[in-house]
């Protein structure tokens, strides 16, 4: 008969008592590092904002507008001769561009020279005869009555010279004014009339307009309530002026890409639109290939002053809330996540800049906002550090 050796019994106590004992023994949870939530707390990338020198810039509509404009018009009245030129060239200051039918005009002219050199006879024969009369009248040879109306007549005479060459200058104004010139010098738009066409003094319609587009104006408008705290912030010294007064101004063009020169602030208006609230600011900016041509719509951008204690942020890390403020997410002393409402009006590349809501050693969440609430703790990492290292993992027992 085969005998069973039973094992010894391991009471309970003693079997409770092992497991408390490998319980203790085992491995500890590594203490949290600094940034650390504790365990099971979502990591974030923080970026600590510092306070920097940043230019204020406003980004305002507005719409480019000639340099000079001529509008012209006829100052005799007559039939079109002739077109001196074509449509949407370039004309010079005092080109002739069109031709009005001289013959009425240098008839009426070469009339007035012939009544000059009348009245100028006349007056040459009235002063030999003042000049007879004057010395015979000292020896009584004529009466003074004589004298006295050969030397009225003289007068008359040098009187009716002057009418008669007023005469002339008005015939030669007239003559020359059937030449139309351009005043200035710039591109000329369509013809409103051709060779052939009745054109009356002084007409209300232009026949023509010559606009000077090198250089070239952009009327900018900025409301009101921004220009006054704007003078607000640089008198309080908040902002600071750079540049003097010579603000510089880039621009926009329609379709989203940076012209190509630089413009300069000409000059500001000295009143406000009641219907808009806004003020006209008035650029100047080269235009030597006409790239810019009246009526286009622009956006100028202007450096007004540089903010000395503005804060940088990630677009990534600017969120709006439902009513539009702008928020971000910050770590606070507990490693806690905290809704921050800031400022942010102006954009520079990709990041916006902050003038309010934020202080120098705040940090601010750029990476993981997806997984934090406000409240929530988080292990924090500061952007462009080295993660940490894992603890090594422990050997698997034999």
């Amino acid at each position: 008969m085969q005998t069973r050796r039973n094992l010894p019994s391991m009471p309970l106590s003693l079997t409770l008592a092992a497991i408390f004992l490998l319980a203790a023994c085992g491995g500890k949870e590594p203490p949290a590092g600094p940034g650390a939530g504790g365990p099971g707390a979502p990591a974030v990338t923080v970026l600590t904002v510092q306070t920097e020198s940043v230019p204020v810039r406003a980004e305002l509509p507005g719409r480019t507008s000639p340099y000079l404009v001529a509008e012209l018009r006829p100052q005799v009245s007559g039939i079109i001769k002739q077109r001196l030129f074509k449509e949407g060239s370039d004309v010079k200051a005092g080109q002739v561009l069109y031709q009005i039918d001289p013959a009425t005009y240098q008839a009426a002219f070469d009339s007035a020279r012939a009544s000059l050199d009348r009245a100028e006879a006349n007056l040459e024969a009235a002063r030999l005869k003042a000049g007879r009369y004057a010395d015979l009248v000292k020896i009584e040879a004529v009466s003074a009555q004589s004298n006295d109306e050969a030397q009225a007549a003289q007068k008359q005479a040098q009187a009716e010279v002057g009418a008669a060459k007023a005469a002339l200058d008005k015939a030669r104004v007239d003559l020359d004014f059937t030449r139309v010139t351009s005043p200035i010098a710039g591109r000329i738009g369509r013809s409103a009339v051709t060779a052939g066409a009745l054109v009356t003094a002084n007409q209300e319609a232009a026949l023509a307009t010559v606009q000077q587009l090198d250089p070239i104006y952009v009327d900018l408008t900025q409301s009101s309530a921004k220009l006054l705290s704007l003078k607000r912030d640089l008198e309080s010294g908040k902002l600071q002026r750079t540049g003097g007064n010579a603000v510089p101004v880039q621009l926009v063009l329609e379709d989203g890409s940076l012209y190509g020169a630089e413009g300069r602030l000409a000059f500001s208006e000295v009143t406000v639109d009641q219907a808009t609230g806004s003020v006209t600011l008035r650029a100047v900016f080269p235009n030597p290939r006409s790239d810019l041509l009246p009526g286009m719509y622009v956006r100028a951008r202007l450096t007004q002053g540089v903010n000395r204690e503005a804060m940088m942020v990630p677009h990534a890390a600017v969120s709006r809330t439902p009513r539009g403020e702008a928020q971000v997410m910050v770590v606070n002393a507990e490693n806690k996540v905290e809704a921050r409402i800031v400022k942010a009006e102006q954009s520079i590349g990709d990041k916006w800049v902050v003038t309010e809501g934020l202080a120098a050693g705040d940090r601010v969440i750029v990476e993981g906002l997806q997984k934090v609430k406000p409240g929530a703790p988080v292990q924090a990492q500061e952007a462009g550090s080295t993660p940490a290292a894992a603890p090594p993992a422990a050997a698997p027992a034999k």
